[in-house]
C-alpha cells in the first residue's frame, strides 16, 4: 500500500475513533461548514490554536481525571452519562461541543448551546460533599458548571503549553479570556478571565474535591476505556501524560503514582508527531471552518484581513 494510502486509511480509522460516524466524516462538518457568517474565534486566536493542536488528545484525559474529583459533577457522570453503555458516544458529544464552540458560526454554536441545555436539564439529583453532607444539584447550576468549564479550560492550556510546539497567541491570559466566550450561550456569565484568576479559582474549590469509590470506579474506566486494542497502547501512554500534567496534590488523590514530567513530556510531543504524521495535515473541521470566514469577508488568501 502506498504511503498517502496508509495514511489516508490511518487517518479514517482516527476520525472513526473520535466522531463515531462508520466513514469518519464528524457528524458536525456540516454544522460548521453551516452559513457564512463569522464564529466566535479566527484562526488566529488562542482557543482555535489549542483545540486545533492534538494536544488536546491529552487535554481531554486530564479534564475528564479533574472532574472526577469534584463530587457534583462525578454524580452527574456516573448516573446520568452513557459512558458505560456507549463510550464513544459520550466522547463524540464532547467533541461535538468543543468543535462547534471553536469553529463553527455563531448560529450554530447557538444551536449546540441549546442541544446542551436541554441535555443538562435532565442531570440532577444528589450528592455527598467532601464533609459528607447531602447536597442537591443541578448540572446547570454556575458553581458546578463553573468548575467543568474550568477543569476543561486549564486542562487544555496546560496540556498545550506542555505538549504543542505551537506557540499560543496572546499566551495563557488570552486562552482564558477569550474561551469565556463559550459558556456565555450555557448561561455562564462569571467566570476566570485571567491566569492568576483561574488559579484563585482552582483554590477555591479545593476543599470541594473528594475521592470516593465512586471516584476510583470512574477513574478506572477512565484509565482503561472499552478502545479498539490497536488504540489501546497508544491511549494509555497518553493517560500517564494526562496525570503528569496535574498538579502532585490531585495526583495525590488519584492515587496512580506520579509519572515523571520530565520524561513523559518529551516523549509525548514525540508520540503526538508521529500521530500527526501517520494521519497527515488535512483537518476538514478547520478546512470548512476557514472556508466559511473567506465566504463571509474575514480571510483572504488564507490569512485573517478583518475581524467581526
Amino acid at each position: 500500500m502506498p504511503n498517502n494510502a496508509i495514511q489516508s486509511y490511518l487517518s479514517k480509522r482516527f476520525r472513526i475513533l473520535l466522531s463515531g460516524d462508520p466513514d469518519g466524516i464528524p457528524p458536525w462538518l456540516k454544522d460548521v461548514e453551516a452559513s457564512d457568517t463569522p464564529g466566535l474565534y479566527l484562526p488566529d486566536e488562542a482557543p482555535w490554536v489549542a483545540h486545533a493542536d492534538l494536544a488536546t488528545l491529552v487535554g481531554g484525559i486530564r479534564a475528564l481525571l479533574m472532574q472526577a474529583l469534584h463530587p457534583g459533577s462525578l454524580t452527574g457522570v456516573a448516573n446520568h452519562s452513557r459512558y458505560k453503555a456507549d463510550p464513544l458516544g459520550r466522547l463524540s458529544g464532547t467533541i461535538r461541543w468543543l468543535t462547534v464552540t471553536t469553529f463553527a458560526s455563531t448560529t450554530s454554536v447557538s444551536t449546540e448551546a441549546d442541544r446542551v441545555n436541554q441535555m443538562h436539564k435532565r442531570v440532577k439529583g444528589t450528592y455527598k460533599t467532601s464533609s459528607g453532607e447531602s447536597k442537591n444539584y443541578r448540572a446547570a447550576d454556575p458553581d458546578l458548571l463553573r468548575w467543568v468549564h474550568i477543569a476543561f479550560m486549564e486542562s487544555f492550556l496546560r496540556c498545550h503549553q506542555l505538549y504543542s510546539s505551537r506557540p499560543l497567541p496572546g499566551g495563557a491570559d488570552a486562552y482564558i479570556r477569550l474561551w469565556s466566550k463559550s459558556v456565555l450561550p450555557l448561561g455562564l456569565t462569571e467566570v476566570p478571565m485571567s491566569e492568576a484568576e483561574l488559579l484563585e479559582e482552582l483554590k477555591r474549590y479545593q476543599p470541594e474535591l473528594i475521592v470516593n469509590d465512586t471516584t476510583r470506579e470512574v477513574i478506572r474506566w477512565i484509565k482503561n476505556p472499552p478502545l479498539p486494542k490497536t488504540s489501546l497502547p497508544a491511549y494509555r501512554f497518553l493517560f500517564k501524560a494526562a496525570l503528569a500534567s496535574l498538579p502532585r496534590n490531585y495526583q495525590d488523590m488519584i492515587g496512580l503514582g506520579h509519572p515523571p514530567l520530565r520524561i513523559m513530556r518529551p516523549v509525548t510531543r514525540g508520540l503526538l508527531r508521529l500521530i500527526k504524521l501517520s494521519i497527515g495535515p488535512e483537518s476538514p473541521i478547520e478546512e470548512a471552518a476557514i472556508a466559511r470566514l473567506h465566504r463571509a469577508g474575514l480571510m483572504k488568501d488564507g490569512k485573517v484581513i478583518r475581524r467581526p
